[in-house]
């Protein structure tokens, strides 16, 4: 199997609004409510544009996940970057229900932990699950990360305040 990611690009609004609506469901569990526009082609255009000017301010690095044939299965994002003492980011991924289990996301975080640590030169990535989101929690898990505390009503999922596991990863040359 062969994965990789690469920069999201505007041109990938069509194939994005597809995907999340073929996932709706799958996903709703997971994320926060989204409006009817975010499942369309102008909405995912448009989200594609912020994460774009994002990306070109230093403050995020948007991705897309592809599978074997270079489709697009799911996106990994780098968000909040913060520099200065902090160096640190966190990371935020999803794949389509009929990637999961086949190793793209683990790939995925892999990839983008490299990039955070060896292109923008962060000393940490953070990332947060649900309680029960087990296999998320094993990709994080399977890619170096460490569990470091639970946060009471981190985000908002699904309509509701959730509780998180939160995970790190540190640079290699400061974990030692």
């Amino acid at each position: 199997m062969s994965t990789r990611i690469r920069i999201l690009d505007v041109n990938d609004a069509l194939d994005l609004a597809e995907l999340y609506r073929a996932n709706r469901d799958f996903l709703a569990p997971y994320e926060p409510t989204r409006p009817g526009s975010f499942f369309t082609e102008r909405g995912q255009l448009e989200l594609a544009e912020r994460k774009l000017t994002d990306w070109q301010a230093g403050l995020g690095a948007p991705f897309v996940i592809l599978g074997e044939d270079e489709e697009i299965v799911g996106a990994i994002n780098i968000n909040d970057i913060v520099r200065g003492a902090f160096e640190s980011a966190s990371l935020g991924y999803w794949v389509s229900e009929e990637a999961g289990g086949r190793g793209f996301a683990k790939q995925a975080v892999t990839s983008a932990a490299a990039f955070s640590f060896e292109v923008l030169g962060l000393h940490r990535l953070q990332a947060a699950t649900l309680l029960d989101n087990d296999r998320s929690q094993a990709v994080l898990r399977s890619a170096g990360f460490e569990e470091y505390g639970v946060a009471p009503s981190y985000l908002r999922i699904d309509g509701r305040w959730r509780d998180h596991r939160l995970f790190q990863l540190l640079a290699a040359e400061e974990a030692a």
